[in-house]
């Protein structure tokens, strides 16, 4: 299993519009082959702050999806991000 998790930043004043903009992203992910959740959300405190979060089957099933990234008035909104890719061998109940 795969997981994209980390943060992005836009400007505080974008980041509703930012998110309004990825919500067809967002179904698209989810109806995916291999996709097993994809969210990006507002951060509670940090007005310029989006949570990723992507749990995939396989790296070539995530890598299918990505395809060139985020548009390039995604890409331009971006002030910062940090952003990571963890493989995953085993899971437990919490």
């Amino acid at each position: 299993m795969i997981i994209v998790s980390g943060k992005i930043f836009v400007d505080p004043e974008g980041r509703d519009g930012y998110l309004a903009g990825c919500a067809e992203v967002v179904e698209l992910a989810r109806k995916s082959a291999g996709c097993l959740d994809f969210a990006l959300s507002a951060d509670l405190v940090d007005p310029a702050r989006i949570n990723v979060y992507e749990r995939w089957e396989t790296d070539e099933q995530l890598a299918a999806f990505r395809g060139s990234g985020p548009s390039d008035d995604q890409s331009a909104a971006i002030r910062d991000a940090e952003v990571a890719r963890y493989r995953v061998s085993a899971v437990e109940p919490a």
